[in-house]
């Protein structure tokens, strides 16, 4: 994977933007990733219950890796029992769990109430998906061991499009830390009532403006330009990258390959003390 390490965070997220597909192709043929997606593609139809799916070590893996679920793979008793439970219930514990990438792979997933057999588990769009967003989250997770300010931004624009109100941003830590720097709303916003929260963002940006592109980027930027100043972070204008893509050709028989990125000057009105005017 592409270290984006050192760099300020607009360049770094530019980076990540260009390389993508090839760092996609390369978390595909990683040995441990290329056994588990082997293994999902295998397995995965012949799984009836969540009880089956706990039990199978690669395939759960997997799908709590897909959904940035590695910290909670230990916890093999919760994750079933909350797979189990009927959303329908508001005392159901998938209801209670504070975490919402677990009701994300609730949801996903789709087991039949107390874990009977999930329908998806045989449809090939339903499984490629899934494989499409391990190697996303694979990629996104390396991408930003490194750099913190790119991997809040990176997080972000993977979101973006299925941000509907701003209680899907202030429930997601990475977004609620994004919307802040951006919007130029102090951390301690975090302490007040929810509803005065989500008013205060309703004053400051309109949040169907994400489903334009153009926005998000716009939103990036001003992100990008307010936490490099904040955190210390370096950042350059008209900076040209040359990448020597060693990683590419390791184990593979191929050749070097060279790849040079020219990233624009970062431009868009903004600064990092205007942003809190």
């Amino acid at each position: 994977m592409i270290s984006l390490g050192g760099i300020g965070t607009q360049v770094a997220v530019k980076l990540f933007d260009a390389t993508r597909d090839k760092q996609l192709d390369l978390a595909a043929n990683d040995a441990l990733n290329a056994r588990q997606i082997e293994a999902f593609k295998e397995r995965i139809g012949d799984i009836k219950s969540a009880k089956e799916f706990v039990a199978d070590t690669e395939v759960y893996t997997f799908v709590m890796r897909a959904f940035d679920l590695e910290d909670q793979i230990f916890g093999k008793a919760m994750i079933r029992k909350t797979l189990e439970s009927n959303s329908d219930e508001s005392s159901a514990l998938v209801n209670r769990l504070s975490n919402p990438k677990i009701k994300d792979m609730y949801d996903t997933l789709g087991f039949a109430p107390d874990g009977g057999r999930s329908f998806n588990f045989n449809r090939t769009g339903w499984q490629d998906e899934m494989i499409d967003r391990f190697k996303e989250r694979v990629v996104l997770n390396s991408a930003g061991e490194d750099n913190e300010g790119a991997r809040i931004a990176l997080e972000f624009k993977s979101k973006a499009s299925e941000i509907n109100t701003w209680l899907d941003v202030l429930k997601d830590e990475d977004l609620g830390s994004f919307m802040r720097r951006a919007l130029g709303v102090p951390d301690e916003a975090i302490g007040v009532d929810l509803d005065r929260q989500i008013a205060l963002f309703e004053q400051k940006f309109d949040i169907e403006k994400l489903k334009d592109p153009a926005e998000v980027d716009k939103l990036v930027s001003r992100f990008s330009a307010i936490y490099d100043a904040v955190e210390g972070v370096s950042s350059s204008s008209n900076t040209v990258l040359s990448l020597m893509q060693g990683a590419v050709s390791i184990g593979q028989g191929g050749t070097f390959t060279a790849i040079t990125i020219d990233i624009p000057t970062i431009t868009g009105g903004y600064s990092a003390s205007s942003a809190y005017r």
